[in-house]
């Protein structure tokens, strides 16, 4: 355990081999799980003076400010790290669907012995 990173107030992301860390966003007011990407140091950076969340596409290799062509900016509210760093959460206020298929959510499917069946937004 390393304590300076595991308890201290100190940020010090541990980023992976690749220099990212996983990021998992949940709505602020509802509690629903949004998506899960990825940061690396700059998007963590840009999140936190901005307010608003980016990521790193690793599909794109580029950074990616969410909602930036579709203007479905997810405003975050809160912020945090877990106990070793290597994770975040976001808790955004979203501007509109999260998902790139226009779905609120990216966990828009439930798997089942029959397969994948849709989830009912009321679910």
């Amino acid at each position: 355990m390393n304590d300076a990173r595991d308890k201290g107030l100190a940020l010090n992301p541990k980023y992976d081999r690749d220099g990212l860390i996983t990021a998992v966003v949940t709505d602020d007011h509802s509690g629903e799980l949004l998506m899960v990407a990825h940061m690396n140091a700059q998007a963590l950076t840009l999140t936190i003076d901005t307010g608003l969340a980016h990521f790193w596409s690793r599909s794109r290799q580029a950074l990616w400010k969410k909602g930036e062509t579709s203007g479905h900016m997810l405003e975050v509210r809160d912020l945090r790290i877990d106990c070793d760093q290597d994770a975040v959460w976001v808790r955004a206020a979203p501007a509109g669907p999260t998902c790139h298929t226009g779905a609120r959510s990216c966990f828009f499917r439930r798997i089942g012995q029959d397969g994948l069946s849709n989830v009912d937004a009321a679910d």
